[in-house]
């Protein structure tokens, strides 16, 4: 499980170095794409793997499968943590998520997510101060 929020800087490179904890969890080859609310998504090479077969079970007739399969898989990249712990964010995923120096990485269950630090820290805000309405209707489908 992933868990937990670091601070990490992106170096002039595109490069980031992952915390040690999401190291273990992730392997030596993960995969990097655009994600929701402009951050981007890191997956082991097994969750994806898991990610893929579950889209791949959905019609290609349902517009909305189409469009989200596309959305996920073309701006997906395939890469390797280097020896230092880094991976390199490829320029265009960089570019989506408006990301500079300063980075958020934030570990969500089955995946990470690279966050530009102050969009990171709006997000976060914003959902702590609707957490408790969240919360009551999460309750109500008994999910608390």
């Amino acid at each position: 499980m992933l868990i937990g929020e670091y601070r990490h800087k992106l170096d002039e490179k595109r490069r980031i170095a992952l915390p040690a904890k999401f190291r273990r969890s992730l392997g030596t080859t993960i995969i990097i794409t655009r994600g929701l609310d402009t951050c981007l998504f890191l997956f082991s090479f097994d969750q994806w793997q898991r990610i893929v077969e579950k889209l791949g079970s959905l019609s290609m007739g349902a517009a909305d499968a189409r469009a989200f399969g596309r959305y996920l898989f073309a701006g997906a990249a395939e890469v390797e943590i280097d020896q230092l712990g880094r991976v390199l964010v490829p320029s265009e995923l960089a570019q989506y998520a408006h990301l500079e120096e300063k980075t958020a990485l934030i570990g969500v269950n089955d995946r990470v997510e690279m966050w530009r630090e102050d969009v990171w820290d709006t997000y976060r805000t914003k959902v702590e101060h609707s957490a408790d309405d969240v919360a009551e209707k999460l309750s109500e489908i008994g999910v608390l």
